[in-house]
């Protein structure tokens, strides 16, 4: 996505049209709360592919009294002329963070649907998600992941309006004539992504005014550096993945930063997923010797091994296992 944070309504269709995500006759699924964001995308969406080619997913979670959400989506709907799904979630067989409870049932969902239509989900993350996003991983973690921010395209899930600001999408829905749902959950000082957006963000703009779009252009930058950055570690790595490895001695060789990227990249294949903090351990995994075997359990539920001198990674069995 390479344009400036888009402001004002009349900007937002030319910013999704620039990302490239929304072509026109592509089979989309949007994710539609009701609120400004999601009503935005829907109509951009419906602009940009067509209304044929978009249908919207509202996920009533069971989280808010009322059907008050699910009214303004049948009637967005019916004025962008889109087909509309509905799904109830029972919000009582939620367990843990409940947050996270509702986002993944609400992309499993989605995904089903997208299988089904052949379509993308698109999904109405903003420059202004991205930059809380950016913000809430640096402080929860360290590691160059919490700069890089959400990425335009991950798989089937699509974000067109990462270039623009909530308020532009606000602005947007006023001068359509939309009416948005308001949820206050959004405001409440319950949720550390909330405190972010009221506290940190609001005290960075009294800075600077563009604080916000800083934060998102860095992110950008970054994303492109690291690509740069995973093709060379895709050089240093025999095989092919899940199954990849480096000869210990290779590994020793590189810069610091080198090291860090490699292990931590084997060590995320190996477990199928994130397996965060194994950066931090490429000393203790680089000092591992290299005649015979040599083991090291390392955060992410992955354990290192050297045989002959060659380094992979493999998932660790659970405990009690």
């Amino acid at each position: 996505m390479r344009s400036a944070v888009a402001e004002g309504g009349h900007g937002v269709v030319e910013a999704a049209r620039g990302s490239g995500l929304l072509p026109p006759g592509g089979p989309v699924v949007v994710l539609l709360s009701g609120g400004p964001d999601s009503v935005c995308l829907t109509d951009v969406a419906a602009r940009l592919a067509g209304a044929r080619s978009v249908t919207a997913l509202h996920i009533d979670h069971g989280l808010r009294p009322g059907e008050a959400d699910t009214a303004i989506c049948v009637e967005v709907c019916a004025v962008i002329g889109v087909e509309l799904e509905v799904r109830t979630l029972d919000a009582n067989s939620a367990r843990g963070n409940i947050q996270g409870w509702a986002r993944e049932n609400r992309y499993a969902i989605a995904a089903e649907m997208a299988t089904e239509l052949g379509a993308t989900i698109a999904a109405g993350h903003t420059a202004s998600d991205q930059a809380e996003t950016v913000l809430y991983r640096l402080a929860a973690a360290p590691g160059r992941r919490a700069l890089l921010g959400m990425t335009p395209r991950s798989g089937k899930l699509v974000r067109p309006l990462l270039g623009v600001e909530r308020a532009s999408t606000v602005e947007y829905c006023l001068s359509r004539g939309f009416i948005t749902a308001d949820d206050p959950s959004n405001s409440s000082p319950a949720f550390a992504r909330n405190r972010v957006r009221a506290g940190l963000v609001g005290a960075l703009k009294e800075i600077h005014p563009a604080a916000e779009a800083n934060v998102v252009a860095t992110a950008e930058i970054l994303r492109d550096e690291a690509a740069v950055l995973d093709e060379l570690v895709d050089g240093l790595i025999d095989g092919t993945a899940p199954n990849r490895s480096i000869p210990l001695a290779r590994l020793r060789e590189q810069p610091p930063a080198l090291r860090r990227l490699t292990v931590q990249r084997l060590a995320d294949e190996a477990a199928g997923r994130l397996a965060p903090g194994v950066a931090r351990r490429a000393d203790d995994i680089a000092k591992l010797s290299d005649q015979g075997v040599a083991m090291l359990d390392v955060p992410g539920g992955v354990r290192a091994v050297v045989e002959r001198g060659v380094l992979r990674f493999i998932p660790r069995a659970p405990l009690g296992s």
